[in-house]
């Protein structure tokens, strides 16, 4: 079994779990171990930052990110105007205020991480989910639909996720729909293993036990106690998701396959045009690369520091 595959199940295993001590339930536990994380709270600030300039940015930007400033900035002479007064952060390739487009294209760049997240986190809940159900209780037809499922799963889930969206973006086509499609595709499998290995741990537990000695229908059980109650680990993978998302949005733009209104400003298609100048405006290319990182690794703090407080074998 793969890295990706023992880490998944790993996860859908721990709401599951219940603390032994004080008779805290393991989300008070987890609740409280979130808050007195530093890894949460960086991560936590950054995402804030990120999610407020995206919803503000088109309104405090000084200028319009698509109006060219003409007559200073010379490509035949290697002319480029770096940062001052009038623009913070410099001029692009064609004369555009990159502090301006960096704080429009965050909302671009949000939008697509949001949308193929959510994409994602809809498909695979469903196929995770109807998959779960049917091996816990659906009796032996239950585990052959569990089975031809899974191994399909397994088999998308061996594939890169990048490789995978990438294939996809090129079936279908140059366009940010296709980015956000792309994306959101590669990351079903996860959602949907994770899902179902979360419904199986909790099929176990003392309630369903009880549920089903008082006689109550394995439709009820399913949808009014198992699925709710499996949706921790998932909602925790969907703050990981979108770091992976906004990657990889990033990295299809860079390849070509993004947004091909190249006069919209978008992080990742921001960082393919200062590409053929970074040997003489290296900072064109910085400020995106940097946007884009320094978002991703917010994500990545939170969605790690919430794994861990959920994991008891993981907590200090």
């Amino acid at each position: 079994m793969s890295t990706k595959t023992t880490k998944i199940d790993r996860l859908a295993e721990l709401t599951a779990q219940r603390e032994s001590t004080a008779g805290a339930s393991l989300w008070t536990e987890a609740l409280r171990r979130l808050r007195s994380s530093k890894m949460a709270l960086i991560g936590g600030v950054i995402i804030a930052v990120f999610i407020v300039l995206a919803i503000i940015g088109p309104w405090i930007a000084p200028h319009n990110p698509i109006q060219q400033w003409r007559g200073e900035v010379f490509l035949n002479q290697n002319i480029f105007v770096g940062s001052r007064s009038e623009n913070w952060l410099g001029l692009d390739h064609l004369g555009r205020d990159q502090f301006s487009r960096m704080l429009v294209g965050a909302r671009q760049t949000l939008l697509v991480g949001i949308v193929a997240t959510l994409l994602g986190f809809t498909a695979g809940a469903l196929i995770g989910g109807l998959s779960g159900a049917a091996l816990a209780f659906g009796g032996k037809i239950g585990r052959r639909i569990d089975t031809v499922v899974m191994r399909f799963i397994d088999m998308v889930l061996a594939l890169p996720s990048l490789l995978l969206a990438v294939s996809i973006a090129a079936i279908l086509g140059q366009s940010l729909t296709t980015v956000m499609i792309a994306v959101g595709v590669a990351q079903i499998p996860i959602f949907a293993r994770l899902l179902r290995g979360s419904m199986l741990a909790q099929s176990n537990s003392d309630y369903v036990l009880a549920a089903r000695s008082l006689g109550v229908r394995r439709r009820r059980i399913v949808t009014a106690h198992v699925l709710p109650n499996s949706l921790g680990p998932v909602i925790v993978q969907s703050t990981l998701a979108l770091a992976t998302a906004i990657i990889e949005a990033a990295a299809l733009s860079y390849l070509g396959l993004g947004n091909p209104d190249a006069a919209q400003p978008e992080w990742g298609v921001m960082l393919v045009q200062a590409q053929p100048y970074f040997d003489h405006a290296p900072m064109m290319a910085l400020y995106p690369a940097l946007g884009i990182i320094i978002t991703a690794l917010g994500f990545t703090l939170l969605g790690e520091a919430m794994r861990e407080a959920l994991d008891p074998k993981l907590r200090s």
